[in-house]
């Protein structure tokens, strides 16, 4: 143990499989945000390994410089192991020993560092690796995936990528089968070109198959049934789910999202204000209780043709104060949370509270670590709010450009195009030489595949503009092609 020199531990520290080499980075969540739902799973999630909870929360008082913190989660996990892996505790401490030994490093312990490295090599050596320092262990990729996935978006395939190397090892897994269709479900959520996805639907199935009393998973099949237009089977989930649990907050959220999205909004916030109750300070439940009070709120103007009166006034105005509410708590709660941005920015427009609307998107656009869908997003409703609200046509085009450039294929496109056409070619009918419209109808077309079109607005453009790079680039593109 002692005869690893000082500058040759930090080496070995790099080669160890744990969160700190998994490169976690912290500017991707709100790490506040995470500890919180972390705890209310260790509290609430009965069916989720205790074990990688409490190795991921150690990692997480890390990054929020609270290392004594860490070293009390990673004695939790020891006391885990003990207790419910004790057939395999050497293999199943390796991620937390290397947690252990990467907490000491930066607490200038040398000497526990050395500790635990030498813990990691005996293994190592006992189980005969190729490796000094690291042992290929599905269990280990199990657990890469899950806290990949609590990092957001931007990790889901590095996740999906880790569960199906478990998944090589063993095929039936009931974790592993558990944390793989989980992700490929987020995944089909998060990455939409149109139309819905369903790769998750076949790994839900088996997932649920393998872990026949896990409430968790069902709920998720279920949601996934009801994209795919198999809504009535998913109820069916739904339902034998709430007659066996009356106040898990996990399970309570989802069988929440379910009826919200049935437009049984009423059956929504029950189960919505149940789970608050348990976890009052969750960002996602404060966001679906938001977009219940805003479904509910479009539902009068529709039946009132957009001019709510009396009564029905009252309560729009009611149910946008509610909504307000609720989609800044969720902000306030987990300052990465995107889409409660828009959707609060957007509320607040709903109320004439342009000001109000205007800090939020200025928010939201500063955002930074995010996905490429949510910058997308973002892009177009602050396009819609600067076209509709503020009548600020330029800014308009300037930010429906700036989606499409993010991201060219998703469920907004056809949208984008057609507001950029309609309001392009408006302009165009005012003044023949506005250069912002001639480019934004080349853009359009060139996306579209049109690309003599194309080429004749860059033109028009290029004219009137002689020096823009952009303009003579598209141009050059699009002569060499047609």
């Amino acid at each position: 143990m002692s005869e690893i020199p000082k500058d040759s531990l930090k080496a070995i520290l790099l080669e160890l499989d744990c969160h700190f080499t998994w490169n976690l980075l912290k500017e991707d969540i709100d790490l506040f945000d995470v500890e919180d739902t972390i705890g209310q799973q260790l509290e609430f999630l009965t069916t989720k390994s205790r074990l990688v909870l409490y190795n991921l929360l150690a990692y997480v008082k890390h990054l929020k410089g609270q290392n004594n913190d860490a070293l009390e989660c990673l004695k939790q996990a020891e006391e885990i192991i003990q207790r419910e892996h004790s057939n395999e505790k050497d293999v199943r401490s390796l991620v937390t020993w290397g947690n252990y030994a990467w907490v000491s490093y930066h607490m200038d312990q040398s000497e526990e560092v050395r500790k635990y490295i030498d813990k990691v090599g005996n293994v190592c050596r006992k189980l005969s690796s190729p490796s000094d320092y690291k042992l290929e262990r599905p269990e280990i990729d199990c657990e890469k995936g899950w806290a990949l996935l609590k990092f957001g978006g931007k990790y889901y395939q590095k996740a999906k990528a880790a569960f199906e190397k478990a998944l090589k090892v063993e095929p039936d897994n009931p974790e592993f089968n558990i944390g793989y269709a989980i992700t490929v479900y987020r995944l089909d959520d998060s990455d939409r070109e149109g139309s819905v996805k369903s790769f998750s639907l076949g790994p839900l199935r088996k997932a649920v198959m393998l872990n026949p009393d896990n409430s968790y998973i069902k709920v998720f099949l279920a949601l996934k049934l009801q994209d795919v237009h198999a809504e009535a089977e998913g109820e069916k989930y739904i339902e034998e789910i709430l007659d066996q649990v009356s106040s898990q907050p996990y399970v309570l959220r989802y069988a929440a999202k379910f009826y919200r999205r049935k437009n049984c909004w009423d059956k929504a916030l029950e189960l919505l204000k149940k789970a608050l109750e348990a976890t009052p300070t969750s960002s996602f439940l404060h966001h679906q209780m938001g977009l219940c009070y805003r479904a509910q709120m479009i539902q009068i103007k529709k039946v009132t043709r957009n001019r709510p009166k009396g009564k029905d006034k009252l309560k729009v105005d009611e149910l946008i104060a509610s909504a307000i509410f609720h989609f800044k708590a969720a902000v306030e709660r987990d300052s990465m949370f995107a889409f409660a941005y828009t959707d609060l920015a957007n509320m607040y427009a709903e109320g004439g509270q342009y000001s109000n609307a205007e800090d939020i998107f200025q928010k939201a656009l500063h955002l930074e670590n995010i996905t490429d869908d949510h910058k997308h997003q973002i892009h177009y409703h602050y396009g819609r709010f600067q076209e509709f609200h503020c009548k600020s046509e330029n800014t308009a085009i300037y930010h429906y450009l700036e989606a499409l450039k993010v991201k060219d294929r998703s469920s907004l496109r056809t949208k984008l195009i057609s507001a950029l056409r309609k309001l392009a070619t408006k302009r165009l009918c005012h003044n023949a030489l506005d250069v912002q419209s001639l480019s934004a109808l080349g853009f359009v077309y060139k996306l579209e595949g049109e690309k003599r079109q194309a080429a004749e607005y860059y033109k028009r453009a290029q004219k009137i503009d002689p020096e823009n790079a952009e303009f003579l680039t598209a141009l050059c593109e699009l002569q060499l092609s047609i």
